[in-house]
């Protein structure tokens, strides 16, 4: 985060933690009610820069506004209807936990719609999203995460064996590299290095080539193009095409393999699921949800755990700690949980969720129509001094005899549209995390805080978490 922004640690005073945030009234209001109540003030400055800090500078700009305007306020974004931006506990329980119809998801709205597509369970709504959902959850829980766990290990092993000495290098992508392991196999069942030629191997080309692409400057562009749209158009359509030729060969693959009943990996899986009238996904949908859990599951834990080393190299406590507690077994299993929860509350690699209500809603002091998009800040949430003392400081030690509050600590979203990958992506850092302090001694290579950088809808270090490996185990 930049120093602008840390600089801002002190505005909002300090409180004990046991305090948490004060009481604001949110939830549906009848339209009487709403009308008789302001709506939020307006950031004053014109749509199109706004828009773009918000692409670009998102930290600097939502944390100017709450200075400025309060903890709830409305800007121009580029979805329509001008959104409201809110951080309050109080107003995040209110649209997790609304009734269904009252305040669906932004998701079906937002730039990852014409990437994952329509079926995707993170942009169908309603009773298409619960359907999609209860398919996917088996492989997300249970024995199947705890068979996950091996294959983590094995592949964090394999990468950190072949990380330079005394030569700095982004994280990023060797994080990357490990997700990307463990997606290949626990989703698509493809163990180790696949054939040149072959549509396993061009998957996974075209997975790294994808993902390594998002970060050029078009790709941003193209992101604005694509807003809301079922299907890609422009460079993002060429895009996909090439990702697309592969998926769907290996789906045509496996549907033809003698032994689909016996295997375990998410894509067979998927592939045998019965919603309750007996109906079975079709191709498409098999795509659309193999791409969510690669897109979704691939990229995001891998910049989750970039960002914390990011944090721990330039925290020598924090670091020392950890490593001590791994090395030694005391405490080790609080240890790790505490540095992640940590880590995933100041550097949350999605910033922003969003619902638009479909009736007037309280936000505190304010109301809003039916039909306004509304955006939790998950920054601005994670960063209130009344819940969180020193805010802007690094301290996995808060965590330690603390968990996290369902409304305060928001990494995964929550309500019916929690992560699914949530589990799986918890014990991956864990066990990537484990071995990395186990083994590793690592350094920042600038002493600097990396600025964020803005890709879709997360947030990434913009140098993909530079180290220097100064000792390997």
């Amino acid at each position: 985060m930049s120093d602008a922004v840390e600089g801002t640690a002190g505005v909002n005073g300090s409180r004990d933690e046991e305090m948490g945030a004060p009481a604001s009234p949110a939830g549906p209001l009848a339209t009487v009610e709403a009308a008789s109540m302001p709506e939020p003030p307006m950031i004053a400055m014109p749509r199109l820069l706004q828009v773009l800090r918000l692409s670009q500078r998102q930290i600097e700009f939502v944390f100017r506004a709450r200075r400025e305007l309060g903890e709830v306020f409305r800007m121009h974004g580029a979805v329509p209807g001008r959104p409201v931006v809110t951080s309050h506990p109080d107003h995040v329980r209110s649209l997790f936990t609304a009734k269904p119809g009252q305040a669906p998801s932004l998701t079906s709205e937002s730039p990852v719609r014409p990437i994952v597509g329509p079926s995707s369970v993170l942009t169908a709504e309603g009773e298409r999203h619960m359907r999609q959902r209860k398919l996917l959850l088996p492989p997300f829980h249970g024995e199947a995460i705890g068979r996950y766990a091996e294959m983590i290990a094995d592949a964090a092993d394999r990468e950190i064996d072949s990380w330079p000495l005394g030569r700095a290098f982004p994280l990023a992508p060797r994080m990357q590299a490990i997700t990307l392991d463990v997606i290949m196999a626990g989703v698509f069942g493809i163990q180790g290095d696949p054939a040149a030629g072959t549509p396993e191997h061009k998957l996974r080309v075209a997975i790294r080539n994808l993902v390594a692409a998002s970060t050029w400057p078009i790709a941003q562009l193209g992101e604005l193009i694509n807003l809301g749209r079922d299907e890609p158009r422009g460079p993002l359509r060429i895009a996909i095409s090439i990702l697309d030729r592969p998926t769907f060969a290996v789906i045509r693959k496996r549907r033809e393999a003698a032994n689909l009943e016996q295997r375990g990996d998410i894509l067979s899986l998927l592939m045998r699921a019965q919603a309750d009238d007996g109906e079975t996904l079709t191709d498409r949908e098999v795509r659309d949800e193999l791409l969510t859990l690669v897109l979704a599951g691939h990229e995001t834990t891998a910049n989750s755990l970039a960002w914390t080393w990011e944090r721990l190299v330039r925290t020598p406590g924090a670091h020392d700690r950890l490593r001590e507690a791994v090395r030694s077994g005391e405490n080790a299993d609080e240890t790790v949980e505490a540095v992640i929860t940590e880590a995933m509350r100041v550097r949350p690699v999605v910033p922003m969720v969003g619902r638009r209500v479909t009736v007037p809603w309280r936000l505190g002091p304010y109301a809003v129509p039916a039909g306004t998009p509304i955006d939790v800040s998950v920054l601005l949430l994670h960063h209130r001094a009344d819940l969180y003392p020193e805010p802007f400081a690094f301290r996995p030690e808060r965590w330690m005899s603390r968990k996290p509050g369902t409304y305060e600590w928001i990494p995964f979203g929550g309500g019916v549209r929690r992560c699914l990958g949530a589990s799986l992506a918890m014990t991956e850092q864990r066990v990537v995390l484990r071995a990395m302090a186990r083994r590793l001694d690592l350094e920042a290579e600038e002493s600097e805080p990396e600025h964020a950088r803005h890709r879709n809808v997360t947030m990434i270090p913009a140098h993909g978490a530079r180290v220097v490996v100064r000792h390997r185990r």
